[in-house]
Order: structure tokens, then C-alpha cells, then sequence
């Protein structure tokens, strides 16, 4: 009787029409999403759940009409007796199920089923519309306290031009969990903040891009005169969210801070004592000018790329390394277009020792390697997803994926020799190789078992080429092209990324709908100024070491505490392995020592990572690099480095062999400071210029000259001072 009644009042108000036709396509696949039935962690698991196997969230809804259908054996579906349907007594437990209550006896979406089962369970006649488009808004909304909720009204377009309302059933996915949505799209507060909501019906999804910001009564805009385009746009934003940019960082901070972005070097002392004390106006842009011209500079992107592209010795070998990270470095140097850099890449083949861009294919051994490494390397697109099933965040599908794997298929490799170490590791290459293209084809769309035909990535807005997809010269002019919707807005992105510590878009290599830039109107400066100085990295470090937004203090202004993403102060964060340890032997004036290096280099000149991951007992440097998070470089991707903090790294800076041994070697920098003539007080000041870029404050220096008296000899002291310099957050940090 109470289903009866139930049933009776949601027709009499127009939600479920006894005599409307449920659609499967449309209804039910749609509340088989909403209940979260074809989620990974349920029935769209790869094995499924018990009996019964989805699709995942849908992706193909006429196997999942069968798997429903042909599953009457065991009762899922009773056309006779709706009401005893699995399908409809488990995900109200009126039986057992594991994946708990997903809606209530009587609601909305039983009602669907059981309408549905009732009409025979019937599939979509062939004819009927088919969705099209989804329209979502608002697309961005911020909302002001006192007010802590917003609706979101989603609206589907079919194919026969009518319109419905789907805000009941589209699902509603924060990125951040500072909100709560209701079944109906609304969205409430629960603390102050912002969030990217995926909103998705069926196969279509869009983002909506939401800030609640807390009563500020009052606040004032207090913000400097923005230098650049740059500014403008991340002050405009601010400005919406009431929030004031931090102040200017000091002179000190500022060399501290470039020369650790652009060399990844620690200014010496000396240097930072003169620019400190340079009353010059335009000293900082000066500054940047003459690093961008330095040998370091060069070293230290050619370490960001080789990282990218998996420049390691096991499958490239220690020449093979050598050679791809000197035409990186060189490249970098003469400043070559990152636009003309990319298309060396994908089209250089031959010798990999005699045409060094050629490793990138050596290290990429087959096709779907090669194609997700391109994507996402220089279109931002992570495919990986798409290898199985339609990509669940984007509108990549298998057949996208297979047919843009396909433009690499047929490369190959021409091994003339091969020295492995291990005969027994298939993957280790030690030998000359010969990159081929008319090799014999080896890929095969795992559904059909046939090769898929070659075909570049419908990426909307960018008109695919006419000539042959499979050729390298086309895939090549047709990725780097400015009106590419992509490939600048990656690589300036990955710029911004490397000074900033955070993408415009973040993660960085990771461009989709569903993943909207923070500042769309940031990302728009940093991709014109990148395509109308044709693609030049020096550029586009000038014009953003030159803004306000870089040159921000790290301490934050009452307003923007708790902001972490939108460039109102800067964000501390640890230094690279490669640069802490650097920082230590320069701090230290000792030299680092790696296995298999004939001349001395710096950690960051290293061009290869097999020294420090091959299985053998590593020198303390190179385990030193490894614990801090340089990467293997299995992956192309700017997020396998690690710059997190752990307690290991704790135990190694305070009490391990690293530092504890330079710390204590004869003849190092502590050793040149005690021959010399300075004062315990000359002494203070000269380590804190060369660890922390600053003088001592007189509290400090008077604690210091305390512990140096004290000590059992001056020596003893110096190392104490020493050690914990290299331990403080400011030696550890880029602020």
C-alpha cells in the first residue's frame, strides 16, 4: 500500500509519468550513475561486483542494456513482479548488498527501474534522440558571506533539438571537499574556499568553477601598481576573492630566490652582499638579464627536460645520456624556440649517438609508450586512461587513443650493438641503435585484433591536416601550430610551473575540461607572450621574474593566509636534491663525488640517473640525491620528482653521513675560515650571508658568538653554527 501511494504521488506532480516511457539510454544509465552502480569501485570495476558487470560509468550502455537483461536467471530483473527485482531490492536493502543503500523504496530513481522493468525493459528504439550537448550553469560563480550556497542548473540537448532539465540526475563530483551537493545541484559552503565541480550526465561532463569567500567587513584592496600583464590578471582575481597580494620581497630574497629558479645555484655571498647593496632601480631586472646568459642557466633547464624525456642510462646507455643531455643543454643555451625544440623531438631519427634528439623514440620501445609520452609531454593530454575505456574525465575514447598510437607505429630500431650488463634484462640497452621509420607494424587494437588506422587527436578548435597523419613532419607542424589550442598553453604552464612551485593549470601536464586553469585569464597572458616572442623561454622568464606576482613575499597579508593557488604570496617549498645538495658542497666548499664521473660536476651538471639507481652501494651523494626525490625518469612527466618532505630526510640532514662528513672534512670552507683572520663575529656573518643570504640579526649573532665561546674549541663551534644553519627552513626552503 505505501509504494501504491508513493507511486501515485510522484505522478500526480509530474516527476514520473505512469504512462511516460522510460528510456534506458537516457533514465536508467543515468540512475545507475547517479547511485554510483557503474563506478570503478563498484559493478563498472574491470571483473565487476558478484554477478553482475558494467561498463565503467557507462561508456557502453548497450553491454550494460545485456548484462541487465540476460541476467533473469537470477532474478536481477522480474518483468512479472517489478517489486522482487534484484535491481531494485539490493540498492534498497530490502536484500543484502554490499555496496550498502544507494536510494530509498519509493524515490525517484526506484521509480525509474521499476517503470522501466515494468514496460518490459525494453532497449531504446533505433530511432530515438540521442544527447548531444550539455549546457551547465553558472560556469563560474563566487559567493560572498553571508551567503553559503549556490544552484547549479544542468540542461541536456538531444538530437531532435528538445531540452531537458537533468539537474536531478547529472552527478556532482568537488575537487575539494569545502563543499557538500545535494542531489539537486546544490551546492553549499562548508568552509570558505574554492573547488572545481565535474558535472556529468551520461557521457558529457562540464566544469563549474566555484569561491565562497568568507565576511571580510573590512577589507580594503590594497595592492601595489601591477607591472606586466601579468599582474593585472592575478590582481583582478584577488581583488574578487578580497584578497591583497603580499608585499614585495626584499633585495636579499629576490637574488636568493632567481638564482635558485634560473641556476639552481645559491648566490655566494659576495655576490649577494653587492646586489643587496646596489642602489641601482632596475638592478633586478639587470640581475635576471645576467643570469639568463649564464652557462648555469642552460644546465639547469637542460635538468628540467631531461628529466621529461627519460633521459636515464638504462635504455639510452652512458653515451647514449651524454650526448641527448648536451644537445638539451646546447639547445637551451642558444635559446632555441621551444616550439622547433619540440619538433626536433618528435621528428629526429637515426643514430642515436650521431642525431641526439633520436633518443627520445630509444627510450619510448613501442607505440602507445610513444604517443602517451607526446600528449602529454606536449599537448597536456593524459591518455593513459583511454587504453581501456572511454577516459572518465575526458572525451578521449579507445578508438582516439589506438588510432593516434598508430601515427607511431612502424618506427623502429636498428640495434648494432648491445654490451648489457644484465643478459638477462631485456630492457637495458648498452650499444649504438639505428631509429627507423617503415619498420614492420606490431600495434593491434586489443578489440578487434587488426592494426587501427593512423589519425591525429580530434582536440576541438584545431582543424586535423590533410596530409598523411603517420608522416612525423605532420604530426610535428600540426602539434606545435600557434593556433594549437594546446601546446603553447603546456609549455608556458610548465614555465610558470618551474618558477612558481604551482601550475595556472596544476597538475601541469594535465589540460582537460574537467580541470579548468585557476586563472583562465593568467593562462591566456603567459600563451600570447609565448607565441608573439615566437616561443622564447627567456622571454617569458623576463616578463615573469618581473612582476609583482614572482617577486611577492612569502609571508602572507591577514587576507590571504590560507590561499595556496592563486599567487597571492609565495609559497615556500623544499629544494630540489639536486639543489639542496649543491647548496651543502658550495655552503661547505667541498665537491661532490659520483660513481663512473671522471671530472667533478655538480649535482645539478649530472646529465644521466643510472649512477644513483643501479644496484649496488651508492656513495653517500648519490644516496643523498636519491632519498631527496630525483626521479628515475620512467615516466615523462614534471610530477615524478619528489619534493615532499619525510622523516628520512630529517634523520639524513640532522644526524647522516652526508653532511656529518663534509661538515668535518679538513680543507673545506670552515677550515679556510679558521686560517684566515676574521673575528668570531666576521666569521657569524659570513656563514649566514653564504647559508641564509642575509646578515645575522643581533639576537642571533649574539647567541651565535655565545655557542662559539662556549664551545670546546672554535672549530667544534663553527660546525654546530655550521650544521645548524643547514638545517634551518630558511637554507631548506625557495621563499
Amino acid at each position: 500500500m505505501r509504494l501504491l501511494i508513493v507511486s501515485t504521488f510522484l505522478c500526480l506532480i509530474g516527476i514520473v509519468s505512469a504512462s511516460e516511457t522510460i528510456s534506458f539510454r537516457h533514465d536508467v544509465m543515468a540512475v545507475l550513475s547517479k547511485g554510483g552502480c557503474n563506478n570503478g569501485g563498484c559493478h563498472g570495476n574491470a571483473h565487476g561486483r558478484g554477478s553482475l558487470r558494467l561498463s565503467l560509468r557507462g561508456e557502453f550502455p548497450d553491454e550494460d542494456l545485456l548484462a541487465l537483461t540476460q541476467s533473469n536467471a537470477s532474478r536481477l530483473l522480474r518483468i512479472d513482479a517489478p517489486e522482487k527485482s534484484t535491481l531494485l531490492q539490493k540498492p534498497t536493502l530490502q536484500i543484502g548488498h554490499e555496496g550498502e543503500k544507494r536510494f530509498e523504496v519509493g524515490s525517484l530513481e526506484y521509480e525509474t527501474l521499476r517503470q522501466w522493468i515494468a514496460q518490459g525493459a525494453a532497449a531504446d528504439p533505433d530511432d530515438a534522440p540521442t544527447l548531444t550537448s550539455l549546457e551547465v550553469t553558472p560556469a563560474t560563480c563566487v559567493v560572498e558571506a553571508p551567503t553559503d550556497h549556490f544552484q547549479i542548473h544542468v540542461s541536456a540537448l538531444f538530437s531532435d533539438g528538445t531540452r531537458r532539465n537533468v539537474s536531478r540526475w547529472a552527478v556532482y563530483e568537488p575537487s575539494e571537499l569545502n563543499v557538500s551537493i545535494d542531489a539537486h545541484g546544490r551546492v553549499e559552503a562548508l568552509r570558505p574556499g574554492e573547488t572545481t565541480i565535474t558535472v556529468r550526465y551520461l557521457h558529457l561532463q562540464a566544469p563549474v568553477q566555484a569561491a565562497f569567500i568568507p565576511a571580510r567587513a573590512d577589507f580594503a584592496w590594497i595592492a601595489p601598481a601591477p607591472v606586466n600583464a601579468i599582474d593585472r590578471a592575478v590582481f583582478a582575481k584577488l581583488k574578487r576573492l578580497r584578497m591583497n597580494p603580499s608585499p614585495r620581497c626584499d633585495d636579499a630574497t629576490f637574488i636568493r630566490r632567481v638564482s635558485l629558479d634560473l641556476l639552481g645555484l645559491l648566490p655566494t655571498a659576495v655576490e649577494a652582499r653587492a646586489f643587496v647593496a646596489d642602489p641601482h632601480p632596475h638592478k633586478r631586472a639587470a640581475l635576471v638579464e645576467s643570469m639568463l646568459a649564464r652557462p648555469a642557466f642552460a644546465t639547469r633547464w637542460a635538468l628540467k627536460w631531461s628529466d621529461l624525456l627519460r633521459n636515464e642510462e638504462k635504455a639510452l646507455d652512458e653515451k647514449g645520456v651524454r650526448v641527448f643531455h648536451e644537445w638539451i643543454r646546447s639547445a637551451m643555451a642558444a635559446n632555441e624556440p621551444l616550439d622547433a625544440f619540440a619538433r626536433d623531438l618528435v621528428t629526429t631519427l637515426g643514430s642515436t649517438y650521431e642525431a641526439p634528439p633520436a633518443n627520445y623514440y630509444r627510450a619510448l620501445r613501442d607505440p602507445t609508450l610513444r604517443a602517451e609520452a607526446t600528449a602529454q609531454l606536449f599537448l597536456g593530454t593524459r591518455l593513459q586512461c583511454a587504453r581501456c575505456h572511454r577516459h572518465p574525465y575526458e572525451r578521449w575514447t579507445q578508438d582516439d587513443y589506438y588510432q593516434f598510437a598508430a601515427v607511431f607505429d612502424g618506427l623502429g630500431y636498428e640495434i648494432l650493438e648491445n654490451e648489457r650488463r644484465d643478459r638477462l634484462d631485456k630492457n637495458q640497452f648498452i650499444g649504438e641503435q639505428i631509429v627507423k621509420v617503415g619498420m614492420e607494424r606490431e600495434l593491434k587494437d586489443p578489440r578487434t585484433g587488426e592494426p587501427p588506422a593512423a589519425a591525429l587527436l580530434p582536440i576541438p578548435g584545431m582543424p586535423l591536416p590533410e596530409s598523411d597523419p603517420a608522416a612525423l613532419d605532420t604530426l610535428a607542424t600540426w602539434m606545435t601550430a600557434p593556433e594549437n589550442p594546446l601546446f603553447a598553453k603546456v609549455q608556458a604552464n610548465r614555465v610558470w610551473f618551474q618558477l612558481m612551485g604551482r601550475g595556472v593549470v596544476d597538475p601541469v601536464d594535465d589540460f582537460r575540461s574537467t580541470n579548468p586553469p585557476i586563472n583562465p585569464d593568467l593562462l591566456k597572458v603567459l600563451e600570447r607572450e609565448l607565441i608573439v616572442s615566437g616561443f622564447n623561454l627567456r622571454h617569458l622568464i623576463r616578463l615573469i621574474t618581473a612582476s609583482h606576482t614572482y617577486q611577492a613575499s612569502a609571508h602572507p597579508t591577514a587576507s590571504n593566509a590560507q590561499d595556496e593557488r592563486n599567487f597571492s604570496h609565495t609559497i615556500a617549498r623544499r629544494l630540489d636534491a639536486e639543489v639542496l645538495l649543491d647548496a651543502i658542497h658550495q655552503v661547505l666548499g667541498t665537491q661532490p663525488t659520483f660513481s663512473d664521473v671522471d671530472s667533478p660536476l655538480r649535482a645539478g651538471e649530472l646529465p644521466g640517473v643510472e649512477s644513483i639507481h643501479r644496484n649496488r652501494k651508492p656513495k653517500p651523494d648519490e644516496h643523498f640525491l636519491k632519498l631527496f626525490g630525483r626521479p628515475a625518469r620512467q615516466l615523462n612527466s614534471d610530477l615524478e620528482r619528489s619534493n615532499g618532505t619525510s622523516l628520512a630526510q630529517v634523520f639524513e640532514m640532522m644526524s647522516g653521513r652526508t653532511l656529518h662528513r663534509l661538515l668535518s672534512q679538513e680543507g673545506n670552507a670552515l677550515t679556510t675560515m679558521l686560517a684566515s683572520e676574521l673575528s668570531p663575529e666576521d666569521m657569524i656573518t659570513a656563514l649566514y650571508w653564504s647559508t641564509l643570504t642575509r646578515a645575522p640579526s643581533p639576537r642571533e649573532c649574539e647567541a651565535a658568538l655565545a655557542h662559539l665561546q662556549a664551545a670546546p674549541n672554535q672549530r667544534s663551534g663553527l660546525e654546530d653554527l655550521t650544521w645548524a644553519l643547514l638545517n634551518a627552513h630558511a637554507f631548506l626552503l625557495r621563499n
